[in-house]
């Protein structure tokens, strides 16, 4: 579309979702945070920007602020959105921000935690972009700085925490010494995700040879090929955290920083529990128990599922596949209590959601090509007692065989 200036704000046109892409130069930075810019964002803030209103809302701010409109109500948009995800990491509502900036943007609860692995050391993020991980580091690091190549996200960065200690610099280029470096390659470019870690921004391959033997932290998209990590020459910890329900990163921790005898960790957040592959993985296989547990996405994607069933008296239904069953669930873990264990054949299913009265069926599938959302419009439950239904197999071979788990759900969950 229509571009304002060389180093002002740019709308393009992401081929990919067909939205329009907000790009901010840096005389809107200037603007947004000289005294006019500031008593703007105050005036916008008080406008919904609902669905309802937004079309009105829209016409007022333009007529009023002409071409700084888009980048006042993008701003207003961007520090509404960040609020939850940063809460308790900073007061963000003075803080700019680039949509794409706040989509890679640690959460609060995991920028915490790893803050909390590095306190009492000096760190120098040296991809600090608009300076969520500072917020985090200047509370536990003994000493924290910042360093981004990009010219408008350093400068937002600057407005954000004036505090900090900031220069502009190419992570690929090191400029401190005796620090942790702190490395967040972007993995997202004009809204697409990058899969191939050496197409990340610096390229991971490139990432890892630079700083070879230095005490790097390298964040990474949760779903990154861990043999492929390997093969590109890292031989420290991959940590895998999960906050609020969800796997929400990778981590790479260089061997200076790792644990001994320690490749891989997962990190749950939300009950505080850890499990890495030096704790024991002796997880018999068995039949089922009274409950099937599925585990937290951050054991399974860390592949320590047979290490959490170890610490908690659990075994496997079977070998290869991630539920783990037991007569007693652990504290805070969501559980499926087993009613009745069936094949997977429709009308027997129907005929015992019918005998137990079930109404909302949610459906989890693991090991079995079984779309959820299709069988369960299939079974159309239509009783009042929601239920669960675990599917999954058991067994290789000519022994393999799909069961179904008709459960409830634990109380609270």
């Amino acid at each position: 579309m229509a571009a304002r200036g060389a180093q002002g704000l740019v709308l393009q046109c992401d081929d990919h979702r067909g939205q329009a892409v907000l790009t901010f130069g840096r005389d809107d930075v200037a603007y947004l945070t000289s005294d006019a810019g500031a008593a703007a964002l105050d005036e916008v803030a008080r406008c919904p920007l609902t669905d309802a209103s937004r079309v009105a809302d829209v016409a007022a701010i333009r007529s009023r602020y002409a071409g700084r409109s888009t980048a006042l109500i993008e701003t207003t948009l961007l520090r509404r959105k960040a609020a939850p995800k940063l809460a308790g990491l900073a007061d963000v509502s003075g803080w700019l921000f680039t949509d794409e900036a706040l989509q890679q943007a640690t959460a609060a609860p995991v920028a915490a935690h790893r803050a909390a692995r590095l306190a009492g050391a000096s760190v120098h993020d040296a991809t600090c972009s608009i300076g969520t991980e500072l917020a985090a580091l200047r509370s536990t690091a003994a000493f924290v700085m910042g360093s981004d190549l990009d010219e408008v996200r350093l400068a937002m960065a600057r407005h954000n925490l004036p505090d900090v200690a900031l220069c502009r610099a190419d992570a690929l280029r090191p400029v401190s010494r005796d620090a942790v470096v702190l490395l967040d390659p972007a993995r997202r470019s004009g809204g697409r995700r990058r899969f191939d870690p050496r197409a990340y921004t610096p390229p991971l391959d490139a990432l890892i040879e630079i700083y070879r033997g230095r005490a790097t932290v390298i964040k990474c998209a949760p779903g990154i090929d861990f043999d492929a990590v390997r093969r590109l020459g890292f031989d420290g910890e991959i940590e895998v955290t999960s906050a609020g329900g969800s796997v929400r990163e990778a981590c790479l921790w260089a061997a200076p920083l790792a644990v001994p005898g320690v490749r891989r960790r997962a990190c749950v957040l939300d009950r505080a529990e850890v499990v890495t592959d030096a704790d024991p993985d002796d997880c018999p296989t068995g039949l089922p128990g009274r409950w099937i547990i599925d585990p937290d996405g951050a054991i399974v994607r860390a592949g320590l599922v047979r290490h959490y069933g170890a610490r908690h008296g659990l075994w496997q239904l079977d070998p290869d596949i991630a539920y783990l069953t037991g007569d007693k669930l652990p504290a805070g873990v969501r559980g499926f209590e087993v009613i009745e264990q069936l094949p997977l054949r429709e009308k027997t299913l129907r005929q015992a959601l019918s005998a137990q009265d079930c109404g909302a069926l949610e459906i989890l599938v693991r090991g079995v090509d079984v779309d959820p959302d299709a069988l369960r419009h299939r079974l159309r439950p239509s009783g009042n007692i929601p239920l669960s239904l675990v599917i999954t197999r058991i067994g290789s071979g000519a022994g393999e065989r799909t069961v179904a788990f008709l459960c409830r759900a634990s109380v609270g969950s």
